[in-house]
């Protein structure tokens, strides 16, 4: 859901970055924006009971919501229409469908039929049996009181006194306000969502407003129609006294009308901000192909939240911050014409969501492309553990996990942009976005993965086992030394935050420098203590390590040891991450040696002599520490985790 934030764990701190000289306006932490709203998730509530097989033998073809609604009023009442075809010889139907909504009647091809609600689950037995390819119209009349769960996916508030009604589904909210098919992999042809509200109310919802009709009794009936395949979940609507406004976005091949919806009271706000999406909207048709929805709009809606929802040609908003909106508009990519095939795989939508935001500075601000990585990289290495792959699909919180499935899943993206080279991780996107099994469809990650391999040559089956199922990071060590004839001796050691992972090959950037010119070398790293040889001309004065933030690690350290090429001993230290004690491996040591260890302030907390005994670790706080060795020729470094 593109955007709401996700966790309850700790929220991003507001980036400190006020005017954007591009775009005209203080920028927020993206993270921030998106994780509030999903940090509202209720743990285990909403799980579909039929994750096991989710196509219940059906093809969801077209939906159409008839709906008495009242923003002022929690209730609902209204006839939903559903066309399906059968994949098999079918004998029931069953539908998603919460307790708390009661259902009066149910048709089946314009015939009173039977029905069983229970359970969460509306079934609708079919006698005669459908064969395959079979077609069959149910219309399902109900109303009550729909429960909010998730986070929350039927929702009453108010801004400034006035009442709103808003829905929001993802992940398994649906089945509270409306009889749904909460399957990732069976998207409908199309929809017609038909609301009537109270006289001086808007509603807003997905494809275009083919009709605003006053009703005899003085109630408005709107009429919204959208004809591209579209997702359980991002069915929506919002209803308030909505100001409106449009922006338009010139694209290649089309102009593109971004239909607002706002609160009256945030007009003025809205209108200076909204139109900074034009430029992101054409960025995002470079890159990717022109927007899916061209022929019917973009829109926004405001809704009483702290974050956004990327709800199909129109996103709900809780303000137009310039990532966030970025962000909603990414999705339209990336989780709405191409979904996410598993809840597992939500790093699909919101990893590549979270990183198509952080594009835009680079390619439109450049000058907050570095914080909004390093914001992003300093997230992540937070915590020493936690996977992209989300492995509790149950969980609205996890599932939502802001530090995991958004900013490492960009910053996984990323490095494989890192990895692939730029012109073939692009065109690897490009090729999964349009492949015909994949477009308007849904996707799972090895569909990505193979489209990336196709086009870079690379065999990136290690790269996902520690990036996406693997847990962690690296922290790297690099020690230099540099000839008489300018020939750099280096030596890279790394350890990792969490044992799922004992190594990460990856290629390092090192920048040298001397003077006042730099030279930037790739080590293709691919074991701890691997030594390179790079020839230099000039002599140098200092080295970064991973200056353009391409890799998620964390701090390095880099020790110039000026006889490095002379050096026959190396240390190694085990187990990492350690919780009671410390094994040193040194060739040639002459001992006792004296240690010290400094923790990840800079702060000595331990010293003492080696004699080849383990170090005693009982006494240091958990988290990232520096174990300082020194010899006659000079010091060794390690850095450890611990436990």
């Amino acid at each position: 859901m593109r955007y709401f934030v996700v966790m309850r764990i700790l929220l991003w701190t507001i980036v400190a970055i006020t005017a954007l000289p591009a775009v005209g306006q203080s920028l927020f932490d993206p993270h921030q924006l998106h994780t509030i709203a999903k940090s509202e998730g209720h743990g285990r509530q909403g799980v579909p009971k039929n994750n096991e097989d989710p196509a219940r033998g059906y093809d969801m073809g077209y939906h159409r919501l008839e709906l008495d609604l009242d923003p002022a009023v929690r209730a609902i009442s209204g006839t939903v229409t559903h066309r399906l075809t059968a994949l098999e010889s079918l004998s029931a139907v069953v539908l998603d469908m919460s307790n708390d909504l009661v259902v009066s009647s149910v048709t089946r091809d314009g015939q009173a039929t039977v029905f069983f609600h229970a359970d969460d689950e509306l079934t609708v037995p079919l006698s005669p049996s459908l064969t395959p390819g079979g077609d069959v119209e149910l219309r399902i009349t109900y109303s009550g009181v729909p429960p909010e769960t998730g986070f929350g996916s039927f929702v009453l508030s108010e801004h400034a006194g006035a009442p709103i009604l808003w829905t929001l589904s993802e992940p398994y909210g649906a089945r509270d306000w409306w009889p749904s098919k909460q399957d990732l992999n069976d998207k409908a042809d199309s929809l017609d969502m038909l609301v009537t509200v109270p006289a001086g109310q808007r509603v807003a919802s997905n494809g275009l407003l083919v009709s605003e009709t006053v009703q005899p009794d003085g109630r408005v009936l709107f009429h919204w129609r959208h004809r591209h395949p579209i997702n359980y979940y991002l069915v929506a609507l919002a209803i308030t006294n909505y100001a409106l406004y449009s922006d338009f976005a010139p694209l290649p091949n089309s102009t593109v009308e971004i239909l607002n919806y706002v609160f009256p009271e945030d007009l003025a706000s809205a209108q200076n901000d909204t139109p900074r999406l034009i430029s992101q909207m054409q960025l995002f048709s470079d890159l990717f192909g022109e927007y899916p929805f061209a022929d019917e709009k973009y829109g926004h809606a405001q809704f009483a939240w702290g974050g956004g929802m990327e709800h199909q040609t129109m996103s709900f908003m809780g303000n137009f911050s310039y990532e966030l909106m970025a962000h909603e508009l990414a999705h339209q990519w990336f989780g709405n014409l191409v979904t996410c095939g598993s809840w597992e795989d939500i790093w699909l939508n919101e990893g590549f969501a979270t990183y198509l935001s952080g594009l835009c500075y680079e390619y439109l601000a450049p000058v907050y492309w570095m914080p909004f990585k390093r914001m992003r990289r300093d997230f992540i290495i937070s915590q020493p553990g936690g996977s992209v792959r989300c492995m509790d699909t149950t969980s609205v919180s996890t599932i939502f996990d802001s530090r995991l499935s958004y900013a490492k899943g960009a910053m996984v993206l990323h490095m494989l942009r890192w990895v692939c080279g730029d012109s073939a991780f692009y065109a690897g996107v490009n090729n999964y976005l349009y492949d015909p099994d994949i477009f308007n469809g849904s996707a799972v990650t090895p569909q990505l993965v193979a489209h990336l391999e196709a086009t870079s040559g690379k065999d990136l089956t290690e790269f996902m086992d520690d990036w996406y199922s693997g847990e962690g990071y690296p922290t790297y060590t690099l020690s230099w030394g540099q000839e008489p004839d300018g020939t750099m001796q280096l030596v890279l050691d790394q350890s990792t935050s969490h044992p799922s992972v004992d190594f990460f090959a990856m290629p390092v950037p090192v920048r040298f420098w001397s003077g006042g010119q730099d030279t930037t070398v790739v080590l293709e790293h691919s074991f701890s203590g691997e030594a390179f040889v790079v020839e230099l001309s000039a002599p140098v004065d200092s080295a970064q390590l991973d200056p353009d933030i391409w890799i998620v690690s964390g701090p390095g350290l880099i020790t110039h040891v000026p006889d490095l090429a002379t050096r026959t001993d190396h240390l190694s230290i085990f187990p990492n991450p350690a919780s009671e004690q410390l094994s040193l491996e040194l060739d040639a040591p002459a001992i006792p040696l004296p240690w010290t260890i400094f923790n990840a302030l800079g702060q000595e907390v331990g010293q003492g002599a080696w004699n080849g005994q383990p170090i005693p670790l009982d006494r240091l706080a958990p988290g990232l520490h520096v174990l300082e060795l020194r010899g006659d020729q000079g010091s060794l470094r390690a850095r450890f985790m611990k436990e």
